[in-house]
């Protein structure tokens, strides 16, 4: 017996429209949340058919109640995915028996580690990612429109007032890309590493994992052949099928 039951269209609807709630009980909150915002990923011609696939195998598979799809996807997808960066490219080094991949295969395997072991491989993981999940040109862009029209104001000439806002666009471009790592890192670390050592489900989805999935998809869009949000919807639904065996 499969975890939902709703109606396929009832089901595209509610991705469509991004709802809160899966439209029927039995899909766990954090599935839902990462079903929708992969919906809102993909491309408007792949969307609807992934979300009638993932309704399809909903329908046929009652979910383990821990996170070993997680684990599963997280192992053989985005940490594949992430390896195409160079920013990142060591987050699924199989030699390294305490990185996010090895614990991760280890959870999927049914033995997860203490909260310690995984807050020490998250932690260097996700100041990784976000560090380049960060969108430093928009960043600089505003900082030096504002740095430059200040100047201005002030009685700086052009050229001079334009030198003004790259300089201060440089200096705070890097610092605010740190610190949004680092907070990013320390939060989610603590967070994550708890609902994956306790393999709790409704934790974890208090993590905001779409979110999360927002930021592969940044610190990645610029790498590889095929769309990060096609890589990881089809590498979520093979998840899903493996973890109920």
């Amino acid at each position: 017996m499969g975890t939902t039951t709703a109606a396929p269209a009832a089901f595209l609807a509610a991705l469509r429209t991004g709802s809160a709630e899966p439209p029927a009980t039995g899909a766990p909150a954090w599935l839902w949340q990462l079903a929708t915002a992969l919906h809102g990923e993909l491309p408007a011609s792949a969307a609807d058919a992934w979300a009638t696939r993932l309704h399809g195998l909903l329908g046929t598979t009652r979910l383990p109640a821990g996170l070993r799809a997680v684990h599963v996807w997280q192992a053989d997808t985005v940490l594949p995915l992430l390896a195409d960066t160079s920013d990142t490219s060591d987050t699924s080094d199989t030699s390294d028996t305490a990185g996010p991949a090895a614990l991760h295969r280890a959870a999927a395997r049914g033995a997860p580690a203490g909260r310690t072991a995984w807050r020490s491989a998250l932690g260097p993981f996700l100041l990784r990612l976000h560090d380049a999940a960060y969108d430093r040109a928009a960043v600089y862009a505003e900082g030096h429109t504002g740095a430059r029209d200040h100047a201005l104001a002030n009685g700086y000439s052009a050229p001079e007032a334009d030198a003004h806002g790259h300089a201060y666009a440089r200096l705070t471009t890097e610092a605010n890309a740190r610190a949004c790592a680092e907070a990013h890192a320390q939060a989610l670390g603590t967070a994550l590493a708890a609902a994956y050592a306790a393999d709790d489900a409704p934790a974890y989805a208090g993590t905001f994992p779409e979110a999360q999935l927002r930021a592969v998809l940044r610190a990645t869009a610029a790498t590889g052949d095929r769309p990060g949000a096609e890589r990881l919807a089809d590498g979520l639904l093979t998840a899903l099928t493996a973890a109920r065996r």
